[in-house]
């Protein structure tokens, strides 16, 4: 196992990796044994499609989960897949069904324990797939040092990660790391565990409210500034909902902090891509959404009807994976034959706290789809 990239010369860091380790490997035995409701399973409805391909996932895979989202992006057959602290390897075997036999998932974590697990049922899966070979594979390593363990840049089309992030003691590098990994056009896609204010050191060093992913949260702000600095797109929300701790003597020493968990998608885009903003049309041509694509909370796109985008989304469908799902009229809104009659995209807050109140509930209906069809996916 390799040490963490500054877990020789900085004690705080290897002590974060080390509590971690311990609490993930050790402490928790199964999703029950957690201390609050942050690193739950999400209580939005999933999808028809989602639920089937996680009744083919081993129980002992499942009672190891602790997301706090649904992270399952669209059109995903034949990408490659990384995923950050893959833990079990629940969300790992959800995706290879998605991927197909000709997609890859990468699963990466610092914690035996869990790996253990997950490399430990391979041979079933591969078998309940029904595929020839396994599309699946788990190492060891930080996801703050993807490059020490193995994997190269620009080498995947999709990153995901469910409510890990905020377990990382430096953030900026895993954000650097998986922009350096991604290819041109590619996206990190992650539920994460946010905070309303900045957490102080003090809480921070709990070594439980750490494990339960809840001292070691960003400032949403901060994330947002972060994911710009390293040269990802302006992040998409996609969907929200507010955590309750709900868990008396955590609440006490979390005093009138606030945490929301959130799902937010992050597109690397090759330097000088146009930002124009445009009409765009989409084709109804992803398995599951053929009627309607709900890309982000800002837009929903319906089939066979003209929206106005905002430059940077003109930029993220035109330049990713979704290019070939939507015609784009660029040249001009008020050329479009459709005579002004588009649709407009929501009015909603960069603020998932605000966002979740905004729409009078405690959530967003996800953006999930299921896989592109051949002609638009990542097989070409």
């Amino acid at each position: 196992m390799a040490d963490g990239p500054t877990a020789a010369s900085n004690t705080a860091v290897a002590s974060v990796y080390n509590d971690v380790k311990e609490y993930y490997g050790k402490t928790l035995k199964k999703s029950s044994d957690l201390k609050s409701n942050a690193c739950v399973q999400s209580a939005k409805p999933v999808p028809a499609y989602v639920r089937k391909v996680i009744a083919e996932i081993h129980p002992d895979v499942v009672a190891k989960y602790y997301g706090c989202g649904l992270v399952v992006p669209e059109c995903l057959e034949c990408c490659m897949v990384l995923d950050l602290g893959c833990g079990s390897g629940r969300d790992c075997y959800m995706l290879s069904q998605l991927v197909g036999e000709k997609g890859h998932v990468t699963g990466i974590d610092m914690t035996e324990d869990q790996l253990e697990v997950a490399r430990k049922y391979i041979d079933y899966h591969t078998q309940r797939f029904g595929y020839k070979k396994p599309n699946v594979n788990f190492v060891q390593g930080y996801i703050e040092a993807l490059a020490e363990a193995g994997l190269e840049e620009k080498s995947c089309d999709i990153i995901i990660s469910n409510c890990v992030v905020n377990l990382s003691p430096d953030k900026a590098s895993v954000l650097r790391e998986a922009y350096r990994v991604l290819k041109d056009g590619g996206e990190l896609y992650f539920s994460d565990v946010y905070s309303d204010a900045r957490i102080p050191e003090d809480l921070k060093a709990n070594k439980v409210l750490w494990g339960e992913c809840l001292s070691g949260a960003l400032w949403w702000e901060d994330l947002i500034r972060l994911a710009e600095e390293v040269g990802f797109c302006k992040p998409r929300l996609v969907t929200a909902s507010i955590i309750t701790v709900g868990n008396k003597e955590l609440e006490k020493l979390l005093g009138d902090y606030r945490f929301v968990s959130a799902t937010y998608r992050l597109f690397k885009l090759s330097k000088g891509s146009e930002k124009k903003s445009c009409l765009v049309m989409y084709n109804g041509e992803i398995t599951g959404l053929e009627e309607r694509f709900e890309f982000d909370a800002q837009y929903t796109f319906k089939v066979d009807k003209e929206m106005e985008v905002d430059g940077d989304v003109a930029s993220i469908l035109s330049n990713s994976r979704f290019s070939g799902e939507f015609t784009f009229q660029h040249q001009g809104l008020k050329t479009s034959g459709s005579g002004g009659c588009w649709a407009k995209p929501k009015a909603v807050s960069v603020n998932p706290f605000e966002l979740v109140q905004q729409l009078g509930s405690a959530s967003v209906t996800p953006s999930t789809g299921g896989c592109c069809g051949d002609q638009q996916s990542c097989c070409q």
